[in-house]
């Protein structure tokens, strides 16, 4: 009788890596928790001291529903906010735009105005949550709206804590919601930088995101070196303005995505934390909290099936828990229901209940760094490692991140290996459970979210209001000085601040620096 073993010559993981049968002592390493470089944690008691932060992604239709959201999410146990906003907003349209049509609230919510975040957020002190806002071309502006309304709230910025993804960079390469040219764009992000480090500086102001890289089809591997590229590249434009790495570089986070394959995902981790340590030092910086890798994850959204849609209940499970074992600091699971549509409630629910059960009833959190010492985790982690360094130094001799990026070469990168694994399943090479095997007739799923027309409608309405109300004299001059700060070396962020509190609107506001600008074909 032939065994599994005998079947199959060969096992690699989902990135190419071939696993040996059996792994010994010679390939794990002796490292502490806690200490340079970070392999095994940026903590010494990681969990033990404190548990991740537990946010839930949500955001859809106009800003009173997501604010009943939010408030249902934080009675059921979340600790931080993740707020998804929709395509218009993210790409600096306003509701009543053409552009805006048929996607206004779909993805997320509608933002129009310091009013809708204002409604947002409404009954929910800033000071006592932390906030992670997914918005990357228009950063600078939902950023200064909460700023706006932190100041309105009579909150401290000195002790205002969340994060903007601002990571422009996968926007080119991946996801495509850009607006400005990449010099441009860059000059925002590091005006950011400038003025967080000032004024806000408990505030992450950059999510270096390798989540979208991969829901584009790269592998792990790729994640990881593509991801610490695009960081590597924002460290060398904020220290080309003149900021110190030991000041700014503690306040870059991560954003990576959990997959299915258990062990490479938490290798990747574990290898990311070692590979950043080792960029940050590289580029001067000394201080260990600055030199530390700290990522929010979230599970993957490509690995969701429509068919037996349930079935993604486990999937998320598994995905949670690497996370867990490869030490995040932030997470978010998605609900069962996604492949469909938004998630419903009882879906987001869920999805928070997995990880309430593997924080409290696992037991995973209870030792630092589980895994390690594993001989298969140990070598995995390193072969990772070696790997994503072969690919940065690639990235380097192009010239960095923005040059490969410009030059297509990680964009063919991606796409070629999305295509691979499609391929793969297609051909019944790679088993996704209820797709391609173990099938069932199925009937229609419903009690979907939807989200409809009116959204639009009623947001146009606020919006003319809004318009027919203000001083539209100081909307004028605020929207003057903000052109007249992006035509000179001026940091765009207070002028910025000055006209959403004018409640200029976000795509009057995008508008002045597309007209200085220019936009990203």
């Amino acid at each position: 009788m032939k065994t599994v073993t005998d079947q199959k010559k060969s096992f690699v993981t989902d990135s190419g890596i071939i696993i040996q049968r059996v792994y010994t002592a010679s390939d794990s390493v002796q490292e502490q928790p806690g200490q340079f470089p970070f392999t095994r944690g940026i903590q010494p008691d990681m969990y033990r001291g404190k548990l991740w932060t537990m946010r839930q992604y949500a955001g859809f239709s106009t800003a009173v529903e997501s604010n009943l959201r939010y408030k249902f999410l934080l009675s059921q146990g979340t600790t931080g906010l993740s707020v998804a906003f929709d395509l218009p907003t993210q790409i600096g349209y306003d509701s009543n735009h053409a552009f805006s049509e048929g996607e206004v609230g779909k993805a997320g919510v509608a933002i129009d105005s310091l009013q809708d975040m204002e409604i947002l957020f409404d009954g929910i002190e800033l000071s006592k949550i932390t906030t992670s806002m997914t918005i990357n071309s228009t950063a600078s502006i939902l950023l200064a709206m909460y700023i706006a309304l932190a100041k309105k709230q009579g909150a401290d910025l000195k002790q205002l804590s969340g994060t903007i993804q601002n990571d422009i960079l996968k926007e080119y390469a991946a996801r495509g919601t850009y607006i400005y040219p990449p010099k441009p764009s860059m000059r925002i992000i590091t005006d950011i930088f400038e003025y967080c480090s000032k004024e806000l500086p408990k505030w992450n102001t950059i999510s270096v995101s390798g989540y979208h890289i991969r829901e584009a089809g790269a592998t792990a591997v790729q994640e990881l070196a593509f991801t610490l590229a695009d960081g590597k590249a924002y460290l060398k434009a904020a220290i080309e303005k003149g900021l110190d790495i030991n000041v700014f570089a503690k306040r870059i986070s991560f954003f990576f995505n959990a997959h299915n394959n258990l062990f490479e995902e938490v290798a990747k981790f574990r290898a990311a934390r070692k590979m950043w340590a080792e960029i940050t030092r590289a580029l001067g910086a000394t201080d260990p909290r600055a030199q530390m890798l700290r990522f929010h994850a979230q599970t993957g959204g490509s690995t969701l099936t429509a068919q037996q849609p349930h079935n993604n209940i486990i999937r998320v499970a598994i995905q949670a828990l690497s996370a867990v074992l490869g030490g995040t600091q932030s997470l978010h699971t998605n609900g069962f229901d996604e492949a469909l549509a938004l998630p419903t409630e009882e879906a987001v629910q869920i999805a928070l209940r997995t990880q309430q059960i593997i924080a409290f009833e696992s037991g995973v959190t209870q030792t630092v760094d589980p895994l390690g010492g594993s001989f298969f985790v140990e070598s995995l982690t390193k072969e990772m490692e070696t790997i994503a360094k072969q690919y940065i130094q690639q990235i380097d001799e192009m010239g960095g991140a923005v040059a490969a990026i410009e030059s297509g070469f990680i964009q063919n990168e991606i796409a070629s290996s999305g295509y691979r694994y499609q391929q793969a399943i297609e051909s019944g090479e790679r088993i996704i459970v209820g797709q391609n095997k173990f099938t069932v007739k199925e009937l229609p799923f419903d009690n979907l979210l939807q989200i409809d027309d009116s959204v639009r409608i009623e947001q146009i309405a606020r919006l003319e209001k809004l318009k027919a109300e203000r001083n539209n004299h100081s909307v004028r001059l605020a929207l003057n000085e903000l052109k007249s700060a992006a035509g000179s070396d001026k940091n765009l962020m207070p002028p910025i601040i000055h006209a959403v509190e004018q409640y200029c609107t976000l795509g009057e506001i995008a508008d002045i620096m597309r007209n200085i600008f220019g936009e990203h074909k």
